[in-house]
């Protein structure tokens, strides 16, 4: 072979690693990984946002197991090594990782306008966007029970849940402080509008403890979503708090007898936030403003009752997609649902969380 030949052949070769290379190159960065919370929460988000996602914008959404906290972001924003790209965040938790440092501002995102032409500023619910989270649904914690427990007079507010004479039996609460301390406050007559300012005095935090006693003998703690439903199917408790949307899964997929008591429901958003220092910083902004469309967040209501963060995506939440039936009764957000709501203060929670976590884990160990 002459030595032009050779000069040819090598700068083929050369060529075509480059080509090659580059190739895979553009395949992993076209691909972007989202932390989800599993089960049936993860297929609707999958089915709602991550498949029509990857079909508008040919990027790939791998899911990653996440289940709530801060911690697992900050090892990876530490050491540098992060490989999750957008989160599915609490409220309270997009505070705090906002003023840490762990999430990206998204102050410069630009987001989609509703159906009608009403900007994402006047279209989203009150708290929906904050400095680094984007919200799209509204999900409640509830009370619910078994009626199955109850043949006769069954339990109807947030009161009866703490009635151990009127309603023996197990009760279900989450390990956490968030929400059980606004619910024990609501059963001791405390008003709605009144219940952060109590818990912010000494006073008001033993009041909440206090009436939290009065049924720690009969608690069974649960963690994640899909054990209180198991809970009230196995008996083992007459009455859980529990995700309003686990509710409806067991009462229309699996034919479960239970009852959701709407009284003293406690509302917050789900939020999407990014993770500092994502090398998919782009394709990650591009798939919140995918979910932040109207249509995105109605997809995810069809399928599960969580609420819209819209309200231009009300109109478009009809009938359940799996079953058929009429959705809009199902949401937190529904008028009928609506009555005696507290909406959780995620910035009182950013301010609190850590001193009351670490008591309520003593409480709970005492």
């Amino acid at each position: 072979m002459s030595n032009i030949s050779r000069l040819l052949a090598s700068l083929i070769t050369t060529i075509t690693c480059f080509v090659l290379t580059s190739t895979v190159a553009v395949a992993v960065e076209e691909s972007i990984t989202v932390a989800s919370w599993g089960g049936a929460y993860e297929k609707v988000s999958k089915e709602a946002y991550f498949d029509s996602f990857e079909e508008a914008t040919g990027i790939k959404v791998n899911i990653a197991a996440f289940n709530g906290g801060l911690a697992q972001i900050r090892v990876q924003v530490d050491s540098g090594h992060v490989r999750w790209d957008v989160i599915d965040i609490e409220s309270q938790d997009g505070i705090i990782g906002c003023d840490e440092g762990l999430l990206e501002l998204l102050d410069g995102i630009e987001l989609p306008d509703g159906p009608d032409g009403s900007s994402a500023e006047e279209d989203f619910l009150k708290g929906a966007i904050t400095d680094c989270t984007v919200s799209h649904i509204t999900w409640s914690t509830v009370i619910a029970f078994n009626t199955e427990s109850f043949k006769s007079n069954p339990p109807n507010s947030t009161k009866d849940f703490f009635d151990l004479e009127k309603y023996p039996g197990k009760r279900g609460i989450r390990r956490t402080p968030e929400v059980n301390l606004e619910i024990a406050l609501m059963a001791d007559n405390v008003p709605i509008e009144d219940i952060y300012d109590t818990l912010s005095t000494d006073e008001g935090i033993e009041r909440a403890f206090a009436k939290l006693d009065s049924v720690k003998d009969s608690l069974i703690i649960w963690e994640t979503g899909a054990h209180p439903p198991q809970l009230l199917a196995d008996e083992e408790v007459v009455m859980t708090t529990v995700f309003n949307g686990r509710v409806f899964d067991a009462q229309i997929l699996e034919n479960q007898p239970f009852e959701i008591i709407w009284d003293g429901q406690v509302r917050d958003f789900s939020r999407w936030a990014i993770v500092a220092n994502t090398p998919n910083l782009e394709n990650a902004m591009k798939f919140v403003q995918h979910t932040a469309l109207s249509s995105s967040q109605a997809a995810f209501a069809n399928r599960m009752s969580y609420g819209p963060a819209r309200r231009s995506a009300w109109s478009l939440v009809q009938d359940h997609i799996p079953t058929g039936i009429d959705m809009r009764p199902h949401m937190p957000t529904h008028p009928n649902n609506s009555k005696n709501v507290l909406i959780s203060d995620a910035e009182w929670w950013a301010d609190h969380k850590d001193e009351l976590t670490e008591r309520f884990s003593t409480w709970l160990s005492n």
